[in-house]
């Protein structure tokens, strides 16, 4: 008895292991359901901890070569939609719309780290730092080959064990602390396009060729 006890046992610890997925693994297939992204679009929400100002939180939405960003700054919205050709900034404080030239390679924070979902683990030494009946928590740490100084030192990702998809990803960049969170693989065209006829009052500020006359 004592034997097939000990051959149970050991017979587990073989089953358990062959299920057991790395770190690599996981963020790997994590890649892959990110990647639907490309085109259904994707949605989630970023928390900006600042020190002394406070948390700004922003909702992101982005669908190929539009998208829409909602910042909430104290009590008033500050919305952004861009496309390939313009950019639409509307102030709910103001009550103003302003439309300006979209500017190729000036993305937003929230566009940036967005862009940093691509090979989140590029540069990093990885490892599951816990894991609990729903998900697995990620440890990014910057390897020392790492060079680029914008990289931050260590990134935290919880992934959902149901889907695979990111329920947070936590870092802290020149003392502000970021965490994105409620990813959403699938957004409409509606959702990312301006409608002016939403906002019918709002005084309308018209910067569009302005940069282009300066040259």
């Amino acid at each position: 008895m004592k034997r097939l006890l000990i051959f149970l046992i050991a017979l587990l610890g073989i089953s358990s292991a062959l299920g057991a997925q790395t770190a690599e693994e996981i963020l790997e297939k994590m890649d892959a359901q990110m990647g639907r992204s490309d085109a259904e679009g994707i949605a989630m929400t970023m928390d900006m901890k600042i020190p002394i100002l406070g948390t700004f939180t922003s909702t992101m939405y982005e669908l190929k070569d539009k998208s829409l960003v909602e910042t909430k700054i104290k009590g008033e919205n500050l919305l952004v939609w861009t496309d390939a050709t313009t950019e639409w900034t509307y102030n709910s404080k103001k009550n103003e719309l302003t439309i300006e030239d979209a500017k190729p390679g000036e993305n937003s924070a929230e566009n940036e780290n967005l862009a940093m979902l691509d090979g989140i683990s590029d540069g990093y030494d990885i490892s599951i730092q816990k894991e609990t009946a729903d998900a697995w928590h990620i440890l990014c740490k910057k390897s020392k080959t790492n060079k680029e100084k914008d990289d931050p030192k260590k990134m935290e990702i919880v992934i959902a064990k149901s889907n695979y998809m990111p329920v947070s990803i936590s870092t802290s960049m020149s003392g502000v602390k970021v965490t994105m969170r409620d990813f959403r693989i699938g957004v409409s065209d509606a959702q990312v396009t301006f409608d002016p006829a939403r906002y019918p009052t709002a005084t309308v500020v018209d910067k569009r060729g302005q940069e282009a006359g300066k040259k």
